[in-house]
């Protein structure tokens, strides 16, 4: 099994920029493809970022040139630094691993979820 803890949220006027981690213990995910979903209310939970084992990366384009997913060597951490943050990307923010090696949008390719952390972007 693996737990994973995401932190980093809050509350940030527009144009701001915050980071996310999400933290993976109970074992290694180094091979593993991990990803950062969001859930608005009354929504359904979307892509917003993947990384393969590799360190490639893939971003959905309503993230693509703001955010910026990485990862540690060990790959058991995970960020996701976020600029020019807009009120649309108030969301539930979830970090997930893939026991694929390669990250995918597709919420179901997903094994492991963390519990969330709230962003709240202020216009």
């Amino acid at each position: 099994q693996v737990q994973l803890v995401e932190s980093g949220g809050g509350l940030v006027q527009a144009g701001g920029s915050l980071r996310l981690s999400c933290a993976a213990s109970g074992r290694t995910v180094g091979d593993y493809a991990m990803g950062w979903f969001r859930q608005a209310p009354g929504k359904e939970r979307v892509f917003v970022a993947g990384i393969n084992w590799s360190g490639t990366t893939n971003y959905a384009d309503a993230a693509k040139g703001r955010f910026t997913i990485s990862r540690d060597n060990a790959g058991n951490t995970m960020w996701l630094d976020m600029n020019s943050l807009k009120a649309e990307d108030t969301a539930v923010y979830y970090c997930a691993v893939s026991t694929l090696p390669y990250s995918t949008s597709a919420v179901e390719r997903y094994n492991f979820w963390g519990q969330g952390t709230q962003v709240t972007v202020s216009s």
